[in-house]
């Protein structure tokens, strides 16, 4: 069975990495809904600062990752390793050797959709770690082909296409367009800007529903559920 390895998507620029960087991530789960990544699959290695990078995309197959070990040696600094697994959940394909394969060719990160295992070295190691556990049982090098590197993949319910961008911190991990990011990360950022202000109020003794509105919202639904 043929294995596709198509080329490596550039990473982003560092301009651009730093604006993304600078957002808080949770402020983005206000303007959209798609691109967010299963909370079942979450942060078991802590990121020093908030994750960004493009997507090198790795697809395994069964219990086999041949195709994973190659790409660990392809993947470009601040580049994030995004692994389909196929559904497997029993097979961990990450461990402390393609981890430190990653580190040394400088990954701002790996999402697996599936466990990893080395614990206790990943976390030594240091590059940040999404999964959606721990398992004994790891993957072998069957070399029996399929899966892929550098191809559309499915992760924690999200469609990643290489070379998406990755945003990640200890509350989850979103995936999406360059585009997608861009057209709200200017209200995001407007947002965060005025965030302190509100908590000034509020911590001064403001009701929180009159300050956001949604106080005068209860009160026009009530009038309407009233006439009704």
């Amino acid at each position: 069975m043929e294995l596709v390895v198509n080329p490596v998507p550039p990473a982003l620029p560092r301009a651009e990495a730093e604006s993304f960087a600078a957002l808080s991530l949770p402020t983005l789960g206000h303007y959209l809904e798609d691109g967010f990544v299963e909370p079942a699959i979450r942060c078991l290695v802590r990121p020093e600062t908030t994750v960004v990078g493009t997507a090198m995309t790795v697809r395994t197959t069964a219990s086999d990752s041949t195709a994973l070990h190659h790409a660990a040696g392809m993947i470009l600094p601040g580049q994030v390793m995004v692994i389909d697994t196929g559904g497997d959940h029993r097979h961990a394909p990450l461990g402390e050797v393609v981890a430190t394969q990653l580190k040394v060719r400088g990954a701002a990160g790996v999402v697996v959709d599936g466990v990893v295992t080395d614990i206790r070295e990943l976390r030594r190691i240091g590059v940040p770690v999404y999964a959606r556990g721990t398992s004994l049982l790891t993957t072998k090098l069957h070399g029996s082909g399929g899966g892929g590197i550098g191809g559309p993949l499915v992760c924690g319910g999200v469609s990643v296409e290489p070379g998406h961008v990755v945003l990640a911190d200890e509350n989850g991990v979103l995936i999406a367009s360059r585009g997608r990011l861009d057209g709200v990360a200017g209200t995001a950022r407007e947002d965060d800007a005025e965030e302190p202000e509100l908590l000034r109020a509020i911590e001064a003794g403001g009701l929180l529903g009159e300050l956001s509105g949604a106080s005068a919202l209860v009160r026009r639904l009530s009038r309407v559920s009233e006439l009704r």
